[in-house]
């Protein structure tokens, strides 16, 4: 069973700036698409981000287009998402989630594993 954990959540300033981790168990990191997705209070889970296995392929939300930025360590079997300029409207729970095959990443049925979540707070 693959497990996610995330942190690096928090209450931040709007303008200021977060670093997400999502470390995974096993020895196959590598070989999944990795994904963030955010939930609001009263809203559907939404995309953020998208890395491929060996991160030569990245994708975004456009709400975070040129703002956030994710990146992966396969030696750590760690996904990261660095949370620049960032806006009330950001506030969320952040999930990172694992995908087997590489196919409709921006869609969370199509992942497989996901971690708890971390709350991200921005206040105005």
């Amino acid at each position: 069973q693959v497990q996610l954990v995330e942190s690096g959540g928090g209450l931040v300033q709007a303008g200021g700036s977060l670093r997400l981790s999502c470390e995974t168990s096993g020895r196959t990191f590598s070989m999944y698409t990795m994904g963030w997705f955010r939930q609001a209070p009263g809203k559907e889970r939404e995309f953020v981000a998208a890395i491929t296995q060996s991160g030569g392929s990245t994708y975004y939300a456009d709400s975070v287009k040129g703002r956030f930025t994710i990146s992966r360590d396969n030696a750590k079997n760690t996904v990261y998402l660095q949370m620049n300029n960032v806006k009330p409207e950001d506030t969320a729970v952040y999930s990172c989630a694992a995908q087997i095959i590489h196919y409709r990443y921006v869609d969370p049925a199509y992942y497989n594993y996901w971690g708890q979540g971390t709350q991200v707070t921005v206040s105005s």
